[in-house]
């Protein structure tokens, strides 16, 4: 059986029933209304309040994802900017080996066009070893008897002016004796005065060209090249006549001598050698003491450019 409700239950029920009527009402009134000019003012007023908030919040949106993108770029950048540093250091590296490779062709065009202009049989040569002392001045080359090198073989710069002789040779090696060696003398040649005399290796030191008789007119600025010749000493002249020796730069002579020296530089950048070109074919000849018979170049003898 279904028991009757009590007043307490009822008075609630018409209450919810009364709550929902009146909201219904009210939709139904705002429904109604909401086209109507002071509903309409209502909504601009408060638009019109909220929207620096909106602008606010809607700026503060953008300077984010701003700041956001500003750090992508940023970083896309740098990986950039690192790229074109390892290229521009990779093109840098590229342009010096290409600079050292274009200067020593110049260098081996040079010596090609030296071989040209002389009428001996010649070999270039790398410069691979140095040897530098309190008393001699010595380099080594890459090239030796298999290329046709001998001892006593004349050596010019790429310039054409001389370096020195050979002094020792191997299958693939040969070692030079250069004219600032201590012990090397080179028969000089003053090309103004015709003038001779003993062009003395001085090490780091100007070459000095000695013994000159003081009747000789020497100035600074002539050039003397190989006199191809000797002084009656009984040496050897192991070098062609006119090669380049260098240029007087100084007179030394005393009033009370016969002779007179002259300091010379050196026309081949002696200390700097990286190429050189052997002549293998000249003869040279010593000069015979009375009697005998002259010796020609390669055989036994003393070394050609060692000092008396």
């Amino acid at each position: 059986m279904l028991q009757n409700r009590g007043p307490r239950e009822s008075r609630a029920t018409r209450r919810w029933v009364v709550t929902y009527a009146l909201l219904v009402a009210v939709s139904l009134v705002l429904l109604a209304v909401s086209s109507a000019g002071p509903i309409q003012d209502l909504r601009r007023g408060i638009n019109f309040a909220v929207s620096p908030i909106q602008g606010a919040l809607a700026g503060t949106t953008r300077s984010v994802t701003s700041i956001v993108g500003a750090i992508g770029e940023i970083d896309q950048l740098r990986r950039e900017n690192r790229q074109l540093g390892d290229r521009v250091a990779e093109l840098e590296t590229q342009i010096q080996q290409y600079a050292t490779l274009r200067g020593e062709n110049e260098r081996l065009s040079r010596l090609l066009g030296l071989k040209a202009t002389l009428e001996y049989g010649t070999v270039a040569a790398a410069v691979i070893g140095r040897q530098a002392t309190e008393v001699e001045r010595v380099i080594t080359l890459d090239r030796g008897t298999d290329a046709g090198i001998a001892v006593g073989d004349p050596c010019l710069s790429e310039g054409g002016a001389l370096v020195g002789a050979v002094v020792d040779a191997g299958s693939n090696y040969s070692s030079v004796m250069l004219i600032s060696d201590t012990r090397s003398v080179v028969i000089g040649l003053d090309e103004a005065s015709r003038a001779t005399g003993e062009v003395q290796g001085r090490l780091s030191a100007l070459l000095a060209m000695a013994h000159i008789p003081t009747t000789e007119v020497v100035t600074p600025d002539d050039t003397v090249v190989t006199a191809g010749l000797d002084l009656g000493t009984g040496s050897q002249a192991p070098f062609p006549r006119g090669l380049l020796i260098g240029r007087v730069v100084e007179v030394q002579n005393d009033a009370s001598a016969v002779v007179q020296t002259a300091l010379i530089q050196p026309a081949a950048d002696l200390d700097d050698l990286e190429h050189v070109l052997v002549i293998t074919d000249f003869e040279s000849v010593a000069v015979p003491a009375p009697g005998a018979s002259p010796t020609p170049r390669g055989s036994a003898g003393p070394s050609p450019t060692l000092r008396r």
